[in-house]
């Protein structure tokens, strides 16, 4: 999709607030209330604006402790690769996992309360699942910079 310099402007508004009323984003961006309403609802038809979100502080929902954890499976069948992925899907203390290259078959970002529960996620969740040949985690020690926004 092609985007002209308001559209992006736009993007770039919503990803900083997305509660921004149209009234505020016509004033940013010198439009009608109307044309802005019109943009956004084409940008959301485009599949461009997924879903909106509120972002929690997880220090005050008690999901402070982060960890990233590689998995390698046994076998890179299609079976165990669409199993893993079902079953990595359904656990919520897992925020994002990736297939990715390299010497492992995945990264999970993990969110617990403490080391305590990263334990328990570990010996009773994740290596329940069959699939799994290895695993090594790595904990946050600090977040440096987190964001959700794409750059456009």
């Amino acid at each position: 999709m092609n985007f002209d310099l308001i559209d992006l402007k736009l993007l770039q508004f919503l990803q900083e607030d997305a509660k921004q009323t149209n009234k505020m984003l016509s004033n940013r961006l010198s439009l009608s209330v109307t044309a802005v309403y019109e943009r956004i609802r084409k940008l959301e038809r485009e599949g461009v604006i997924a879903q909106y979100v509120a972002l929690l502080d997880k220090n005050k929902v008690d999901r402070s402790f982060v960890a990233f954890c590689h998995i390698k499976l046994v076998q890179h069948t299609q079976n165990n690769i669409v199993k893993f992925e079902r079953e990595v899907a359904n656990l919520e203390e897992i925020s994002e996992c990736y297939h990715i290259s390299g010497d492992y078959d995945y990264l999970l970002k993990v969110m617990v309360q403490d080391m305590e529960d990263f334990r328990e996620f570990m010996v009773k969740k994740l290596t329940s699942i069959n699939h799994i040949g290895s695993t090594h985690s790595m904990f946050v020690i600090n977040e440096v910079k987190h964001t959700t926004a794409i750059m456009i």
